[in-house]
């Protein structure tokens, strides 16, 4: 595979009318496929959230460690929250003070698991032009030779021309109302525009279900730990 380093233009500001709540949290462990029920818990508490254009939800993601621990793949397998680990929400500038009212909040994942948050940051969006989503909805693509076009496809009808694009294998979300396919997705060589476009308005739907959200990606050696 051949990989080119990012280009980076010093002269571009990153705006500031899409940005990261990042909020620190207390959580003893937490279902791997907890997607649903963190966004129906950020609905309780934030009316807004499931109405407003552009707002978005990170699933919590726990690092792989350097003591041969692995993020599991099985729905019910618990994943241990560290100190370091945070919950995010992606929102617009003007949701900023709304957002920040979660701090203080229990969110009831389940009657057996919960996430207390604590402080939030407001994080600007990446000026990095390598971008990863762990997530997008992939209904519709039985192979990854489908799944590729048909990003390919969406990504043009956004003006955006992909250039270099790496899929990682099929997961499922669980709802109640189906299972939805997804596969997680790497685009490199973007234009700076192309990188913010895709970073504020993500890629396909269930944004508010941790889905289509990019976030920068700066080192190679983690592409094949992140697309498994």
């Amino acid at each position: 595979m051949y990989w080119q380093e990012e280009r980076q233009d010093d002269n571009r500001t990153v705006p500031d009318d899409i940005v990261d709540i990042v909020y620190s949290i207390t959580c003893r462990c937490l279902p791997v496929d907890h997607a649903y029920a963190l966004s129906l818990a950020v609905h309780e508490h934030l009316p807004w959230f499931g109405s407003e254009e552009h707002a978005a939800m990170h699933t919590i993601h726990v690092a792989e460690s350097g003591n041969g621990w692995q993020r599991p793949d099985e729905p019910d397998a618990l994943l241990l929250p560290s100190r370091r680990t945070k919950l995010a929400l992606r929102v617009p500038g003007h949701r900023i003070a709304d957002a920040e009212m979660l701090v203080g909040r229990t969110l009831a994942i389940s009657d057996e698991y919960s996430i207390n948050v604590n402080k939030a940051l407001v994080r600007p969006l990446s000026d990095i032009t390598t971008l990863f989503a762990r997530y997008i909805v992939a209904d519709g693509a039985d192979s990854e030779t489908q799944f590729v076009e048909k990003m390919v496809a969406q990504l043009r009808a956004m003006n955006v021309q992909p250039r270099k694009l790496l899929c990682g294998i099929e997961k499922q979300i669980h709802t109640p109302d189906g299972d939805i396919k997804t596969r997680s997705l790497m685009l490199a060589d973007l234009d700076f525009d192309e990188s913010i476009q895709l970073q504020q308005k993500g890629l396909g739907e269930h944004r508010r279900m941790g889905c289509g959200i990019f976030i920068p990606h700066k080192d190679i050696h983690q592409i094949n730990e992140n697309l498994g």
